[in-house]
């Protein structure tokens, strides 16, 4: 099924399913779960770069730990 929106129509689509959302108590209803799969699919979320891989230590030598004790 395709709609022919325009784009004011699209806004208005969107403003309402999102309020509806957000007055909503049960955030996990499958009515909301739905609801939020359609705001998806109308607005869908920019895509995200993948985050840097996190840096490794390494733990100290032991020949470092020599050089403190002897000063």
């Amino acid at each position: 099924m395709s709609l022919d929106l325009s784009a004011e129509e699209a806004a208005a689509v969107v403003a309402l399913i999102t309020r509806t959302i957000s007055d909503n108590r049960y955030a996990l209803s499958r009515r909301i779960r739905t609801l939020k799969a359609i705001l998806a699919k109308l607005r869908p979320e920019p895509v995200r770069e993948p985050l840097p891989a996190p840096k490794v230590y390494a733990p100290p030598r032991a020949t470092a730990a020599r050089r403190r004790r002897r000063s």
